[in-house]
């Protein structure tokens, strides 16, 4: 498996990828997840993939290969709208080819992509392309696509990106959301491909890969593992409503609630509460009469 993510902002966008594609007591492989188009000066276009390693190199394969004149590709389509229909068109190509002898295999086709950039005289665009080969855009309301394993990396990116975000906060953002992602799944690892996009540049500014001796990965890591857990403590413990408070203070239970209980069973009586002390206290009675 893998975690990528890729973000578009006023100022321009953010990709960052894992390399990890096997993870287990003794396999662990890495292939590079970002493919990067650029004709500087006329287009800057980025793929990244996740999903069964084979299927995704394959669509990769297809898509860089065309560059005939006569072909139409990544490299002449006229807008970025034309340039992800011919990624779904690689994908579908290659699901005619290969997924009947996957099923009898029992393997499903399984490959998720996030394409996007710029061409000379259009605006920034960035998509998500499914195992169909369908695809959708990313809009202002939801500014950024994750593929692979996301879950862990997504609430980071919920409470702090909007399109307004500045891009190396963006990237700060992204590098936090996969440490959360590597600290929590072994299938996702490093080195990470991180790639940062000014709007209007057509070629690439920023681009860094990140092994395990980067040090501001290991700051990233070190520093927000010890600032969640500040944060943590500073939360009150919850107050139950027969607690002593503050009369400020923020209460767990304020109304008496019930949980759902299950019927107990006929066979089973029921007994008023306190009657296990009272026979408790009447042995130690009859104990000290002895």
């Amino acid at each position: 498996m893998t975690y990528c993510v890729a973000m578009k902002l006023d100022r321009g966008m953010v990709f960052l990828s894992d390399s990890r594609t096997n993870a287990g007591v003794d396999q662990i492989s890495t292939f590079r997840k970002m493919t990067v188009f650029e004709h500087p000066g006329e287009r800057l276009m980025v793929l990244l993939s996740a999903g069964n390693l084979a299927i995704t190199q394959a669509v990769r394969q297809v898509v860089t290969e065309r560059t005939g004149a006569t072909d139409h590709s990544v490299w002449n389509a006229k807008t970025l709208f034309d340039a992800v229909r011919i990624v779904g068109e690689a994908v579908r190509e290659i699901h005619e080819r290969d997924a009947a002898a996957l099923k009898q295999a029992g393997i499903d086709f399984t490959c998720h992509f996030i394409f996007g950039g710029q061409i000379r005289g259009e605006r920034m665009r960035l998509f998500q392309v499914y195992a169909a080969g369908n695809f959708i855009e990313a809009t202002p309301e939801n500014p950024y696509f994750q593929i692979g394993e996301a879950k862990y990396g997504k609430p980071i990116i919920d409470r702090v990106v909007t399109p307004a975000t500045a891009l190396d906060e963006a990237a700060k953002c992204a590098l936090i959301s996969m440490d959360s992602t590597l600290r929590s799944n072994i299938s996702v690892g490093l080195p990470l491909d991180l790639l940062v996009y000014e709007e209007g540049a057509l070629q690439v500014t920023k681009f860094v890969q990140i092994d395990p001796h980067n040090q501001y990965m290991q700051m990233i890591r070190n520093t927000w593992g010890a600032r969640l857990k500040q944060v943590f403590q500073e939360i009150p413990d919850p107050t139950w409503r027969d607690a002593r408070a503050a009369p400020d203070a923020p209460r767990l239970e304020t109304d008496i609630t019930h949980p759902v209980r299950a019927p107990l069973p006929p066979t089973l009586e029921a007994r008023p509460a306190g009657q296990v002390q009272l026979v408790a206290g009447a042995g130690a009675q009859q104990r000290q009469d002895q």
